[in-house]
This record gives structure tokens, C-alpha cells and sequence, in this order.
């Protein structure tokens, strides 16, 4: 699918050197047929890392994707520039009467915190509630799924004894539920967190549907019946060094750290990661986009009600 981006965001020029379509504004317009409008609120610290994992992530189907990258007004990001910020982000004031195809909310560095005391919890949660009736699906990430969960289902979080760090292995469940479609019975998929939501409150929620669990990592993948909203507690999304980088990060900080589970090989941070679940990445990604925006949004936003429903 060509993504469509600003011609001089910095990720574009990475994404085409990997052979991936990145179309320029210019050739966009001229394209007889409506992109599907998603936004992303990248609540991750560095920002230009997670425009590059997301948009590749979104870049596997024949779809026109037009991006929006969108940012926290009660929130100053200290790891990503200025510049960099106020060139390529838009606020939620500025975007809130606007309709959008998708919306990804991404994890963020605050888990060990309550969901209140977090700075910009506030327009978070106007955020999520603007969602239900401007967005055809939103797409949670981590500690974006956790807070989604606390905020439509009133899900608290459980810190764990350690962190939930590595590569675990998924079962599918609900084979039969487009998301999960052309998924193997069992995936890998990156975790890296230090809470979790009961896997019992997600079982019991009657408005929730699981679609892959770990033994060892609990509830990757839920959704709701409508598929208006959709969690996914991990980062499937996540390159190969990701983890690599965040242990090295803690290692130099002199936290207390284990070697990331199944990452390296004989768990030896000295040699190169295997990449294991890109290929299930993918797939998540593209079912989302076809089978619950696509499929789903109307070809006119302005027919989409404010009660959520099409006209």
C-alpha cells in the first residue's frame, strides 16, 4: 500500500530504501480515489522511531494510507525535538472536527503510574470518548490497550513482579474472526511492559472478544463484537533491535535488567536478535486496515453520524 506522507518527514526516505511505497503529497492528489484517513497518537518518547514501525507496519496492503501524526497539547516531549514536533504534528484542538477512517493510539513510558496522575490523562480520555463517534476503529497499543481497557470497560491495571520482557509465544483463539486471519495456531510477539490487565476481567467482559493468548504472557490480542475498538498488549509493531536498544538503555542506566526472553540467541546480548514475528505483524496490520476500516468506513466521512452509526 503507498503511505502518504509529507514529502520531507525523515521517514519516508528509510521506508524507501527498504522498497516500501511511500507516496509524496504531490502524487497523492492526483490519484483518483480517497485514501483512508488514520491518525496516530504517539505518546512514545521517541517519536521518530515509532513513525518508522508504524508506518511500515501499515505499508502490506493495495490501500492508500493518509497519515496524521497527532501529539498531546498538556504534554512537552523532551526526547524528540522541537522542530521535529511543530513540522510534522497536529494537536487534537485542531483535528477534533474532523472524521477519520482509523486511529492508532500508541504505548507510552508511564505504566508504573496511576492513570490519573499521568500529565495528560485529561485529553486522553476526551480523546478515546471523541473516538467512538469520529473514528470507524481505533487500534490500541500496550500501555495505549491498557488505558483504553480502564477507560471503556473500567479495567484497572496489576503491576507485575517483573517485567514482562521478550519474545512469548501466542495461541489464536477465535480462528474465524477476520483479524486474526492467515495467522499460524501459534506466533511470537514482543512484550515489553511492566503491568497487565487480568486476564479474567478481559475473559468475563461480555462486550470483548480474545483472539491470541500467552501462557506466560497472558492476553495478547482482544477486541470489541463491533470491532470498533481493538487492544493489542503488545508491539508486534516493535523492529528487531527495539528490545536490544531498550536493554542496552537500562543496562547503561545501571537498572537491574533481565536479557530480554527468547530474543538472542543463547540468550547472548552480543549476537544480532532473530526477527520472529514481522510476518504476523503484517498480517495484523493489513486485516485491521481491509476488514474493520475499509471494509466498514463510508466513502464519505461526513455520512458517518455522531452517534458512531452510518447514515
Amino acid at each position: 500500500m503507498p503511505i502518504k506522507t509529507q514529502n520531507d518527514l525523515p521517514a519516508k526516505k528509510i521506508l524507501e530504501n527498504e522498497n516500501i511505497f511511500v507516496m509524496g503529497e504531490t502524487r497523492a492528489i492526483h490519484q483518483e480515489i480517497r485514501p483512508l484517513k488514520i491518525c496516530i497518537l504517539n505518546l512514545m518518547p521517541v517519536k521518530q522511531d515509532t513513525e518508522l514501525q508504524l508506518l511500515r507496519a501499515l505499508s502490506n496492503t493495495p490501500l492508500q494510507v493518509d497519515v496524521t501524526f497527532l501529539m498531546m497539547d498538556t504534554h512537552v516531549s523532551l526526547n524528540t525535538s522541537a522542530s521535529h514536533i511543530n513540522k510534522f504534528y497536529t494537536t487534537y484542538k485542531e483535528i477534533k472536527t474532523q472524521k477519520y477512517d482509523g486511529l492508532i493510539i500508541t504505548g507510552a513510558p508511564v505504566e508504573q503510574m496511576d492513570y490519573e496522575e499521568v500529565d495528560y490523562w485529561e485529553e486522553l480520555c476526551e480523546i478515546m470518548e471523541w473516538s467512538k463517534y469520529h473514528v470507524t476503529s481505533t487500534f490500541h497499543i500496550c500501555w495505549g490497550a491498557q488505558a483504553g481497557l480502564y477507560y471503556h470497560f473500567g479495567m484497572p491495571k496489576t503491576l507485575l513482579p517483573e517485567k514482562m520482557f521478550g519474545i512469548f509465544e501466542h495461541k489464536v483463539l477465535n480462528r474465524k474472526i477476520p483479524l486474526v486471519r492467515g495467522f499460524d495456531d501459534y506466533f511470537m510477539a514482543p512484550h515489553s511492559r511492566h503491568t497487565t490487565v487480568e486476564s479474567d476481567l478481559i475473559h468475563g467482559c461480555e462486550e470483548l472478544i480474545v483472539l491470541a493468548e500467552s501462557e506466560e504472557a497472558g492476553i495478547l490480542l482482544c477486541m470489541t463484537k463491533d470491532g470498533k475498538q481493538i487492544f493489542v498488549m503488545g508491539h508486534l509493531e516493535y523492529d528487531r533491535i527495539t528490545l536490544q536498544k531498550e536493554y542496552e538503555r537500562d543496562v547503561n542506566k545501571g537498572l537491574e535488567i533481565a536479557v530480554p526472553k527468547n530474543y538472542f540467541p543463547d540468550d547472548d546480548p552480543t549476537q544480532r536478535p532473530h526477527l520472529q514475528w514481522r510476518a504476523h505483524c503484517n498480517t495484523l496490520y493489513s486485516n485491521w486496515l481491509n476488514y474493520y476500516v475499509y471494509q466498514v468506513t463510508p466513502y464519505d466521512l461526513d455520512d458517518m453520524d455522531m452517534e458512531g452509526m452510518w447514515i
